[in-house]
């Protein structure tokens, strides 16, 4: 059988592969494994861009399947938005020049918003089925404002998509607490504010983009 790549496809290899390659070459120089962590950060951050090509296969009748993908597309997202915060293990305490590691860091944080925008792309046309362009600008700001809460809770409170099924009443328990007590929690809503603000800002230049050049980078 003949496998034909789209454009995108291509240059998610590509980059995937430059990442793979720059981390060998530090391995190899500095003899250390400390940002191994990207490969397993860069998995997470495609498994919600993998999930949401599955949309364009849902059968429009078959709505307990519709439900299942996306609350699976949602509890990963945060992951693929997660990347951008790796950069706060950005040292210069180690052999390896401080140059090296920020375009280490920096590739791997734009290729984890690259898939998840992708993701989000092929999210909102799946909705754009369903629900009039207005409806679903909103609902894809409150898709962005949940993967920042998603994100606060990975970085700071160390949550992860798996504990929805290991630690789901402790999570439970924390989420309603932050929601019934903001004023408890100020440093997480600020932080989820924050992000949801740089995320809408690169999300709607990202579309700017898109249109400008009449294409979809979310296309297989």
């Amino acid at each position: 059988m003949n496998f034909k790549f789209s454009s995108f496809a291509k240059w998610l290899f590509c980059c995937f592969s430059f990442i793979g390659l720059m981390l060998v070459a530090r391995i190899i120089y500095a003899d250390s494994i400390r940002y191994l962590f990207l490969v397993w950060n860069l998995f997470l951050a495609f498994v919600p861009y993998w999930i949401s090509l599955s949309f364009i296969n849902i059968r429009p009748k078959r709505k307990v399947v519709q439900g299942i993908v996306l609350i699976s597309w949602l509890l990963f997202f945060p992951n693929a938005l997660y990347i951008i915060t790796d950069i706060i293990h950005l040292s210069t305490t180690t052999s390896v020049p401080l140059w090296y590691d920020a375009v280490l860091l920096f590739t791997s944080s734009f290729l984890g918003l690259v898939l998840a925008f992708a993701s989000l792309k092929n999210t909102e046309h799946y909705l754009k089925l369903y629900f009039r362009n207005e409806l679903v600008n909103f609902i894809i700001f409150m898709l962005l404002f949940a993967g920042s809460y998603g994100v606060y809770l990975g970085r700071f409170e160390r949550w992860n998509s798996w504990d929805v099924v290991n630690n789901i009443s402790a999570m439970s328990l924390y989420v309603l607490r932050s929601v019934l007590h903001p004023l408890e929690f100020t440093r997480m809503w600020f932080v989820t504010f924050l992000f949801t603000g740089l995320y809408t800002l690169c999300w709607y230049l990202l579309k700017t983009i898109s249109q400008s050049f009449h294409s979809n980078i979310a296309t297989v």
